[in-house]
């Protein structure tokens, strides 16, 4: 999607105010209906500032992402009249908020902790004297069993097996 810049929104201001619809609007701007209507609607509903200010992402406190779902899902508020009571700037969030409500309740709309999760801060233990002769004896046996299948490879071809001594 195309991003306009703070020009064609106070341009788009300028044509809402003196009654032209989205439809018109888009029209006059040469901008695609889908943008000017997400416009005009944040326009009625919080105003010119909150539509120049777009663009930038805006967070909203855990209350106001509460009151706000609960009050369109629970309430049957219209989301437009939400933006406008609780100062959405935009109703994308808003509608997440009404899913995730309505999947989750107000415990889906905290917020989740970021990065990378911590592990489990105990380290494992010192290996004891026994652990580590077992970890030598398996990797004794590994050992010996690959070289047990390198000589019956070279039998099997009829290579010559050596000393084992090396030059």
């Amino acid at each position: 999607m195309t991003i306009y810049d703070r020009s064609v929104r106070e341009a788009a201001c300028g044509l809402f105010e003196r009654g032209l619809g989205h439809e018109a609007a888009a029209a006059r701007l040469g901008v695609p209906l889908k943008a000017v209507r997400q416009w005009h609607l944040t326009y009625r509903a919080v105003g010119r500032d909150a539509l120049l200010d777009m663009g930038s992402h805006r967070t909203y406190d855990y209350e106001t992402k509460v009151a706000a779902a609960s009050a369109v899902v629970d309430g049957g508020m219209a989301m437009p009249e939400a933006m406008g009571r609780f100062g959405v700037a935009s109703i994308s969030p808003l509608k997440s908020w009404c899913r995730l409500y309505r999947e989750g309740g107000a415990d889906a709309l905290r917020p989740k902790p970021r990065g990378r999760p911590r592990g489990s801060g105990a380290e494992a233990a010192p290996a004891t004297r026994e652990e580590e002769l077992e970890r030598e004896v398996r990797r004794l046996e590994a050992q010996v069993a690959y070289l047990k299948k390198s000589i019956a490879l070279k039998a099997e071809l009829g290579l010559p097996l050596g000393t084992g001594r090396r030059p």
